[in-house]
Order: structure tokens, then C-alpha cells, then sequence
């Protein structure tokens, strides 16, 4: 499952705000471990030194998370290399019975120094003092260490590397935002890791627009709701294309991407993965036959596109693309017989690795009208239990809503499951609808669904869902630019 969450470790909010009687701010109070965190700007509450109705009460949040343990995931590959996946910073909206601002924006930015989170459960009337505060970063045995500038200190980097935002246009939408240069320079310790400061921007916070923002809460660590944690979630796309179930031959008609087919080779051994000894993390060759029932006569001629890189080439470079697992890309022309099976040879030097099993070339269907068709799908292998250490692989039948068998057809042929390209999983919590996994459809596509012969299919970590709960699996389709959500929806339980 290309999705990993690490909760925050520590959180708090610090506040200059004025105490019940308007005289004296609580600039010393401490707010950590409180179930909700809180962004605020309150113009005009007050008497300043240019009036009456002048004085500013701010409010920001201090939030840490477990950089050591996304380094250990790392490690132990279960999240990828720098480069090949983003970290978001994920804080979910607090309802409460108050004033909300609208048309506002949030800043994000790195801690420059320590801060304690502190034991600060009230957050109205601010009696808990001590550790971290507007003025304070730590105290303690060791003696009392100041922020620079109250209210926190803070990296921007080198034009605003560090700086994140974003606008809330209600003011009840959740946090989302890509921090993954801070999350990657905090692993390589190009930065310390002191976590996040979240305030509004400095118009709005400074009073110069004469306005309050008053008050916009998150869920802390500490909130009762597993799925309203803040969160950096780190997601990557994960996604395999093989094409061997659903190879097509090369068309004027298509663009040159669309011409090319992957294939893939799993190196299975005693049912795990691994590379293969002499070709490492390195490249591997793969060549074209054809034949009916084994690969017969000389390699085929091959077009240049994707690994084969001058015309009427024999050999294909392929790839490694994780443990055990390589891919090659390749186009093939009109000129290979339709009736006659394709066979694919792994190999290095003169030493041949593996042997795929044959498949039918396809050819690309021209139409005069634009068609559209609906599709029935099932999970074939969906277990009503699973437990939250597995790692489960969720294989998804599809078939056309149109497809009208004879008998001879219904009683002597399988059914091919029909590989809709572009789809996505989405997991919701059956109790409530709570959405825990979305479709992932953006610019990380990170729950698009994989494929090869026998389909499609996802890999679901259940490390991510909350034991005692049934979940709800749901998949959408995008075709044609037409997005379709099926409505077929598909239970399990998490113990």
C-alpha cells in the first residue's frame, strides 16, 4: 500500500492571548497535550498603546513527529528511496460551537529550536503554566530557554524553501500541504528536527487589516478520533502495468506512449522475492519470440520506443524496479502474426533467467461513434477478517456490463476480467463514513490500481487501520476523461 502515517509526537499551542478581565495576557500559559490546537488573531478586544480597541491576541501551534521512525521505515523498505516519495502534513478540522473565520491563509514553517510540549489541558482559561509557552521554548532543571522572538522561532530557507501555505476559503476545511523538502532535510539532518510551527500569515495575524480571525481548531494527538490525528502521511505511486494479459499492437492511430507495452518478471523464490544474484539492482535483457506453444525460431525484430533503442533490434533493456522485480517496455509492430502467441526471454550475456508464458497480441479497434459501457467488478479473493499485520493483496475482477455469452460460450470459456487503466481504491469506515484512505487521484497517484494477467489488483497495509472496526472498499474508474464510481461496495473487518 503505498500510504504510511506517522502521528505526531508532540503538540501544543501557544497563545499571547488576554486572560477573563482583558488585563493581563496569558503569554506564560501552556497548552500541550490538549485535545485540540488552535490558530487565532483577535483584533481590538483590548486598550494598546495607540487606543482603546487596538491591542492583538495571537494564537499558533507547535507540532513534532517522529522523524527517528520515518528514518527506521526507510531502512526497512517499507517506504522508498528520497525522490520517489512525498510527505504530506495532514491536520483535521475541529468543530466547535464558535466563531470560525473565513478567507484566510495558514502558514507552515519548520522550528528552529527545542520546545517541551508540556501538560496545558485548558485552553480557555489558561491556568497551566510552565514549559513551552509564547515567550518560553523549554524550562526545566536545566534552566529556561527563550525564544528569540516570542512567539516562536522559525526556518525559511533560502527563498522560502521551508515556507508552506494554504488557503482556507470557509475556514473548516482540513490541513494539507507537501513539506516533503523539510521531512527529506530533516532525515538527512541538514536541519534539526524541531517540528512544524502553524500561524496565519502576518497580515492577518499583525491586526493591519483591522480584523479578527477568531478561531480555527485542529484535532490534536491526544483527540479521542484515531483518523483526526495530525498526521505526516508519505505517499508514493506504486502502481505495476504489466501488460501481458492486455497487450496491444503498435497503431498509426496511437501516439507513440500508448504504442509501448510493459512486461514484468517476479522472482519468486521459496515465495519471496529476490533479485536475482547476477543482475542485482543492474539492468537485464529481454528478447521476442513467437511461437504457438514455446518460443520457436530467432528473436524478433523489434521497433525503436521505450528499451529498444535503434530500428530492428533484438533485445530489449529492461529494468530493475524493487526487490525481485524487473519491467521492460517495448512496442510491437502489425508484422507479428495475431494467431501465433508471444513469448518473452529474460536474460543477461548468454545466460537465460526466465521464460514467460505466452500471450495474444491484441489489435486497437477503430469505431465511427463514441462508445461507453459500464462494468460489473468483484474482489475474488475479499476475506470478512483480517488482522492489522497484514499486508493483503485485493484482486478485482471486471467485466463488461454488455457481455452476452451463447451457451457454448457460458459453458467452455473463462471469462477474461477486462483491465480498466486508469482506476482507484478508496477505504471508508463502514460505522461512520469516516474516509481513511481517499481516491488518490491527484498529482501522486498513490492508490491507482496495478495490473497484470490476471488483473487488477492493490496491496492494502492494515497498519493503518484502527482494530474493531468494518471497512468499506470502493473503486472509481476514469475513462475518456469520464469519471465513474462503481457502486459495487466491498466489507471487511480489521481484528
Amino acid at each position: 500500500m503505498p500510504i504510511y502515517r506517522f502521528t505526531a509526537s508532540s503538540d501544543n499551542t501557544i497563545t499571547n492571548a488576554f486572560k477573563l478581565g482583558l488585563q493581563t495576557r496569558a503569554s506564560g500559559s501552556n497548552q500541550g497535550l490538549a485535545d485540540s490546537l488552535q490558530v487565532f488573531s483577535i483584533y481590538g478586544q483590548g486598550s494598546g498603546s495607540a487606543g482603546i480597541g487596538t491591542t492583538v491576541e495571537k494564537s499558533r501551534i507547535l507540532i513534532q513527529f517522529p522523524v527517528n521512525e520515518i528514518n527506521s521505515a526507510r531502512t526497512a523498505g517499507t517506504i522508498p528511496a528520497s525522490g520517489s516519495v512525498n510527505f504530506y502534513l495532514r491536520m483535521f478540522n475541529a468543530r466547535h460551537p464558535f466563531t470560525v473565520p473565513r478567507e484566510y491563509k495558514l502558514v507552515v514553517n519548520p522550528v528552529s529550536q527545542s520546545w517541551q510540549e508540556g501538560y496545558g489541558l485548558d485552553v480557555d482559561s489558561y491556568i497551566d503554566t510552565g514549559y513551552s509557552n509564547w515567550q518560553i521554548a523549554s524550562s526545566g532543571a536545566a534552566g529556561t530557554s527563550s525564544w528569540t522572538a516570542a512567539g516562536g522561532d522559525y526556518i525559511t530557507g533560502s527563498s522560502n524553501k521551508y515556507v508552506y501555505q494554504q488557503a482556507f476559503k470557509t475556514g473548516i476545511e482540513d490541513l494539507e500541504l507537501d513539506v516533503s523538502n523539510a521531512v527529506e532535510d530533516w532525515i538527512k539532518g541538514d536541519i534539526n528536527n524541531y517540528g512544524f510551527g502553524v500561524f496565519l500569515t502576518s497580515s492577518q495575524e499583525n491586526g493591519s487589516l483591522q480584523r479578527s480571525f477568531y478561531n480555527k481548531k485542529f484535532y490534536a494527538r491526544g483527540t479521542e478520533y484515531y483518523y483526526k490525528r495530525p498526521v505526516i502521511e508519505a505517499r508514493w505511486e506504486d502502481k505495476k502495468t504489466d501488460d501481458r494479459g492486455d497487450f496491444y499492437l503498435s497503431s498509426a492511430l496511437a501516439p507513440a506512449s500508448d504504442n509501448l507495452n510493459n512486461l514484468y518478471l517476479y522472482n519468486y523464490i521459496k515465495g519471496g522475492l529476490q533479485n536475482i544474484p547476477a543482475v542485482g539492482t543492474n539492468n537485464i535483457l529481454v528478447s521476442i519470440y513467437s511461437g504457438t506453444t514455446a518460443p520457436d525460431g530467432s528473436k524478433l525484430k523489434l521497433a525503436v520506443g521505450g528499451g529498444v533503442v535503434s530500428p530492428d533490434f533484438y533485445n530489449i533493456t529492461g529494468s530493475w524496479v524493487s526487490t525481485g522485480v524487473y519491467s521492460c517496455s517495448f512496442a510491437a509492430t502489425s508484422s507479428v502474426s495475431s494467431t501465433e502467441y508471444l513469448f518473452d526471454v529474460w536474460h543477461s550475456a548468454s545466460v537465460e533467467y526466465f521464460t514467460g508464458s505466452g500471450f495474444t497480441p491484441k489489435s486497437i479497434t477503430q469505431y465511427s461513434n463514441n462508445l461507453s459501457d459500464t462494468y460489473a467488478i468483484n474482489i475474488t479473493n475479499l476475506k470478512p477478517y483480517y488482522s492489522n499485520k497484514e499486508k493483503a493483496r485485493f484482486r478485482i475482477f471486471t467485466r463488461s456490463q454488455t457481455w452476452n455469452p451463447t451457451i457454448y460460450t457460458k459453458a467452455t470459456t473463462a471469462i477474461e476480467s477486462t483491465i480498466l487503466r486508469d482506476s482507484y481504491y478508496k477505504v471508508t469506515r463502514q460505522l461512520d463514513g469516516v474516509e481513511v484512505v481517499g481516491y488518490g487521484t491527484g498529482s501522486v497517484k498513490y492508490t491507482k490500481l496495478s495490473y497484470d494477467a490476471s488483473g487488477s489488483y492493490f496491496d492494502l497495509d492494515m497498519a493503518n487501520l484502527e482494530l474493531g472496526y468494518a471497512y468499506n472498499v470502493n473503486i472509481l474508474s476514469i475513462e475518456g476523461g469520464v469519471t465513474y464510481e462503481h457502486p459495487e461496495t466491498f466489507k471487511f473487518r480489521v481484528e
